[in-house]
């Protein structure tokens, strides 16, 4: 497998790990519009939530490719090395196991600026509701794309690390995809998995995980220089 598959293998391993904090985020979210959309079909109310989920994708990507357009732009006319931003990816996807664990909760920093952004969007995605269409969940879920999370933006920071556009729109579908299965889940299913996730066993092996992959980049960034 290729670096770059494997970055995209690792993307979505995190967006799967991570989904509990998805629930506990978006988990509501998802719930609640689910219950609006109680006059439609079984297979209609599936086709809404597969729409809101393709807004949702489609924000994450991109963003990716907004942010790794940034990167590639810093090494280019300020000459910054890649170096610096694997580091920032590994660092923020550290904090990202840090946070999930409990041990820290300096990503709540980042989540109330990506709040101030979430304010001028919210009212927009009000107007879309009731969902009772494609184009509105598909224009909601783009506009759900930018509700504040700190993995969405540790995994961010992996695309910043990218320096190219189209990698990094794809390194944020990858995340987004291993996200869904928690997102699309609902009523007792949700509930069971909010439960598992609070339990500390849980909590520690997704840090853990998360922080061996932060390391992983870490050393990606360092060992050129130490060798």
């Amino acid at each position: 497998m290729t670096e770059f598959g494997l970055q995209l293998l690792s993307l979505f391993s995190i967006g799967l790990l991570g989904s509990g904090h998805c629930l506990v985020m978006c988990g509501g979210m998802a719930a609640a519009l689910q219950l609006g959309m109680t006059d439609q079909s079984p297979s209609q109310r599936t086709a809404l939530q597969l729409w809101l989920s393709l807004g949702r994708l489609t924000t994450y990507s991109l963003l990716g490719a907004l942010v790794a357009s940034f990167g590639a732009l810093l090494l280019a006319s300020l000459g910054l090395a890649l170096f610096w931003l694997k580091l920032l990816s590994g660092l923020l996807l550290l904090a990202m196991a840090l946070y999930l664990t409990r041990l820290w909760f300096g990503l709540n920093q980042l989540e109330r600026a990506g709040a101030v952004l979430w304010r001028q969007i919210q009212p927009v995605a009000k107007k879309l509701l009731p969902l009772n269409s494609r184009r509105k969940a598909l224009g909601y879920g783009l506009c759900w794309g930018f509700l504040p999370c700190g993995l969405v933006y540790s995994a961010l920071g992996w695309s910043l690390a990218s320096g190219h556009v189209w990698q990094g729109g794809t390194m944020m579908f990858a995340f987004g995809m291993g996200t869904l299965p928690a997102i699309l889940l609902s009523g007792s299913a949700a509930a069971a998995l909010i439960r598992l996730k609070s339990q500390l066993w849980v909590r520690v092996l997704t840090g853990l995980l998360l922080g061996i992959y932060a390391i992983y980049l870490i050393w990606l960034a360092l060992a050129p220089r130490i060798f």
